[in-house]
């Protein structure tokens, strides 16, 4: 028997089905085991060690294929084909030999691109030996995250009270953000206007001419700085008139985009389908593991976390046959395009993100697919397919204006498209700017030709900053900088949001107050470790052990000697000289100078001679009067609006907010905060009467709670629709575990890419398809029963058809027609049924004397137990003796008390592990 191992349950189905008789597959379900969350787990003071722990969750899978390897001949390792794959196959095999399963046992590893039959039995016709060198990059990989992350959180909880953890990219990322919102808040806006003027020709064509010359001179940008220097600007074009001067053409190709990578494919996704990062990952991977076709699971698309554009000769020769026979030949270029990764720290050698058939068009699969499949298969198709495809030609017109004096000049500018070539099929997305592709025809312009001025007309224009980083700008230049890896950009965006330092408003990252102070201690006390060159050299070093090119414990050791000094010098460091520096660092931003009569931002506006600046509490960071405890003037860390309040975006959430007044009632509408988070309310309590309420959906930034969208809320449940089906109601509310769409009895959650407000039918049946027990219909009616008039209804059952009155189901006799049955049929089956019902059990009795005096006893080996289960359940490098297991159990067994604070131990060690585990898996 040959054992394979794989990631996933599903494409270890599919690949069982590849390989036949003679092969079991089993899945690991992604990691087997971690570095446990506590300190120790990687020790520099012995050359790195690290210590491994088979996570709880992965022990019955490794037990199953530990036993399956056992008696197995051949072991292949099929995990997925990068880094991430290598090091679970290492992890794997390193568990099984600590287990003894692997002797006589020949392990091999097997990998393939895309999970076809063909691509499969190719892989195992190969087979190789574990590539340690990628191994190697892996453990210093983790080995860094882990280290940044356990020793650097907790500097942070110490110094800066309130903030959560750091990690050695997310910060880095953190700090791209910040610094892009400091350079906008830090512009200063200038005005300029533009002169542009409408011309006719003689045979009647009109089109628009932009001033460039003024006086004889060359305009820039901001030349025509007001409205005075506008009207100017118009009357001296007024009193001129025009003549075309030089006419330039010119034919220039646009050519295609190579196929996806793991960066290319999440920033095309966002911009064009408004796709997340971790949902763009997350639909990659079930096409990539396959869908039922024709009754065969069949990977859709290639391996999705490559930084590769070249695609294989095969998938080329069919691109072009496809462009041929669809598109016609003049669309075929007369060379095959060959595309080279310039990516900066190119990781993986694998092909890009491409279709396994180039046949297999998104029509001929999407009723396979749901509706985000649909969408993302279909832009990596028509990607690869473009690539293969002819560039597009398009001509390219300009014509200056002249007066007759040459003291004024227009330009007139415009392109047309001659052939359309790739953009046939595919146009990239823009994330800051208009599609430049549409036609902007001239007419026919002839140099000395007459023109007629029709109009003049001026615009104000004021310069803008640089926007705010998109999904997809973002992952842009992380990828340029050379930080991190495409792979992991969702966890870490992911990451960002969910601990408060970013939020998305309108699409766009917005540091949070938070975000802002943790980057701001980091870059004051921590400046290397977020310098962007350190974290892009860091990277190149990594490829470098991953080559084979350094020792990746020497890597570990050269980065541990500055980061352990760095450490070492906050020791002394006092929260005063930390809110002295953060204060000097983030003044311009809590206290901007508004320019109002000479104000001063930081006047404190009770006491009036007090000086506000940032101070560091229990709870976190806020802003407090100089004067104190003389004068207590408090508000949250936000900048300040007109009125002296907070902003809403930096409100304090434990204040209540009143949104406005319900027109239907005329009551209040508040935003308040309780015990489980923020919630919206109508009206105020009356006595023992509650107040209608409802919880605010995660993911919804409390800012953009607005009056309607509270009394949408307040609302809730709202009906959809009917079922197409069924014709019953579908519901949307949200409930004790969040927001969800209801069918009768069929409950399925409503995920962050779905609002509740407006969900729809179509997406509501969708979700509900894939709820447990969708394949369960609701029945057919036939009548009621006589004996309490509930209903008696027929189903198609999965083994056979049955009738059900309440909890009460009989499967109906074999050869009985369902459609033809009737109550009176139904009465006896039901009663027989009920008859042999087991009785229900007991209700419980209270626990007797007797019990209570053997309670002691019991909790006393309780701890025996729970030890003997931890020794048998460690997976550490070396076995601990087992003359040390005996004490520890007498003495959990003699201390009762120890064994109780076991568990407020691990419950004070979680907030540590979810706070400081690094950000890449």
């Amino acid at each position: 028997m040959n054992v394979v191992v794989v990631e996933s349950p599903a494409k270890a189905k599919t690949i069982n089905k590849y390989l036949g008789p003679g092969f079991q597959v089993l899945a690991s379900y992604g990691h087997v085991r971690d570095l446990p969350a506590k300190d120790g787990s990687v020790d520099p003071e012995h050359d790195f060690n690290m210590l491994w722990e088979v996570d709880g969750r992965s022990e019955k899978h490794m037990r199953a294929i530990a036993d399956a390897a056992k008696g197995a001949t051949n072991l292949y390792l099929a995990t997925d084909p990068d880094r991430e794959g290598e090091a679970i196959s290492w992890h794997v095999r390193e568990v099984l030999e600590q287990r003894r399963a692997l002797k006589g046992v020949e392990v091999q590893r097997v990998v393939f691109n895309e999970i076809t039959k063909s691509a499969i039995v190719e892989a195992f016709k190969h087979p190789r030996a574990l590539n340690r060198e990628l191994v190697d990059a892996y453990l210093a990989r983790r080995a860094l995250d882990y280290l940044v992350g356990f020793t650097l959180s907790p500097v942070l909880w110490r110094k800066l009270p309130g903030s959560r953890s750091a990690g050695r990219v997310q910060s880095v990322a953190l700090r791209l953000v910040c610094e892009r919102e400091a350079e906008i808040e830090a512009f200063k806006p200038q005005e300029y206007w533009t002169v542009e003027a409408t011309f006719q020709t003689e045979e009647g064509n009109r089109f628009t001419a932009r001033l460039t010359h003024l006086a004889g001179r060359k305009l820039e940008k901001l030349d025509i700085a007001n409205a005075a220097g506008a009207a100017a600007a118009v009357a001296a074009v007024e009193a001129r008139s025009f003549h075309v001067g030089p006419v330039e053409r010119k034919q220039v190709r646009r050519h295609p985009q190579p196929p996806f990578t793991t960066s290319t494919l999440q920033q095309e996704a966002s911009r064009q389908i408004g796709m997340t990062a971790s949902r763009t990952m997350r639909t990659a991977q079930r096409l990539y593991e396959g869908v039922d076709i024709g009754g065969e699971t069949v990977g859709l698309i290639t391996y999705m976390r490559t930084d590769g554009v070249q695609i294989s000769g095969e998938a080329i020769a069919a691109a072009r046959r496809l462009i041929g026979g669809r598109y016609g030949e003049k669309y075929v270029p007369d060379a095959p395009r060959v595309y080279r990764t310039q990516a900066k720290n190119a990781q993986e050698a694998h092909e890009g993100i491409r279709p396994t058939d180039m046949f297999r068009t998104p029509d001929q699969v999407s009723s396979q697919l749901s509706d985000e499949e649909r969408r993302l298969y279909e832009l990596i198709w028509r990607r690869t397919v473009a690539s293969q495809m002819e560039s597009a030609l398009l001509e390219q017109v300009g014509a200056d204006l002249l007066s007759g004096d040459r003291q004024v000049t227009l330009r007139a500018t415009g392109s047309t498209l001659l052939f359309d070539g790739f953009l046939k099929l595919y146009r990239e997305g823009r994330d800051d700017a208009e599609d430049e592709d549409g036609d902007r025809r001239l007419p026919p312009l002839v140099d000395g030709g007459a023109v007629d001025r029709l109009g003049v007309d001026s615009a104000q224009h004021f310069t803008q900053p640089l926007p705010r980083y998109s999904e997809a700008s973002l992952v842009k230049r992380l990828e340029e900088l050379g930080i991190g890896r495409p792979s992991t950009y969702a966890s870490i965006i992911e990451v960002l949001q969910d601990r408060g330092y970013v939020r998305l408003d309108r699409k766009r990252f917005v540091p949070e107050d938070r975000g802002r102070l943790v980057t701001a201690f980091l870059t004051g006390f921590f400046d290397k470790l977020v310098q962007y060159n350190f974290t892009a050299e860091m990277e190149t070093k990594l490829d470098a052990v991953s080559d084979g090119r350094v020792d990746w414990r020497q890597l570990l050791r050269d980065f541990w000697q500055d980061f352990s000094t760095q450490i070492a010098q906050t020791k002394d460091l006092s929260i005063k000289d930390v809110v002295s520096a953060l204060d000097e660092d983030l003044g311009r931003h809590f206290f901007p100078d508004t320019g109002e009569g000479g104000r001063d931002p930081r006047g404190c506006p009770t006491c009036g001679d007090g000086r506000l600046g940032l101070k560091l509490g229990k709870f976190g960071a806020f802003i407090g009067c100089s004067n104190y405890p003389e004068c207590r003037y408090t508000r949250p860390l936000a900048i300040e609006n007109g009125d002296g309040s907070a902003g809403a975006d930096g409100g304090d959430p434990n204040v209540p907010k009143k949104l406005g007044d319900d027109p239907d009632t005329g009551l209040p509408v508040w935003m308040r905060k309780g015990p489980y988070g923020q919630y919206v309310q109508l009206g105020d309590a009356e006595g023992d009467t509650k107040p209608k309420r409802q919880s605010i959906p995660k993911g919804m930034p409390p800012g953009d709670v607005t009056l309607a969208v509270a009394l949408s809320l307040l609302a809730l449940p709202r009906t959809i629709g009917n079922h197409p089906e069924t014709g019953d109601p579908i519901v949307a509310g949200i409930g004790r575990f969040g927001a969800y769409v209801k069918h009768g009895p069929t409950y399925k959650s409503i995920g962050s890419g779905d609002d509740v407000l407006t969900i729809g039918l179509n997406r509501a049946v969708d979700l509900l398809a894939s709820a447990p027990g969708r394949g369960r219909q609701p029945g057919r009616p036939i009548g009621d029963h006589p004996a309490d008039g509930k209903p008696i209804t027929v189903h198609a059952g999965k083994y056979g058809p049955y009738v059900q009155h309440g909890e009460i189901r009989a499967t109906l006799p074999k050869g009985m027609d369902a459609d033809a049955v009737s109550v009176a049929v139904a009465l006896p089956l039901l009663a027989e049924r009920a008859a042999k019902a087991p009785a229900k059990p007991a209700p419980r009795r209270r626990a007797a004397a007797s019990d209570k005096a053997a309670a002691p006893a019991r909790k006393a080996a309780a701890p025996k137990k729970a030890a003997a289960k931890s020794a048998a359940s460690a997976d550490t490098a070396t076995k601990a003796k087992p003359a040390a297991k005996k004490p520890a159990v007498k003495k959990a067994a003699a201390k009762p008390a120890t064994a109780k604070a076991k568990p407020a131990a691990k419950a004070k060690a979680a907030p540590r592990k979810a706070a400081a585990k690094a950000e890449e898996q």
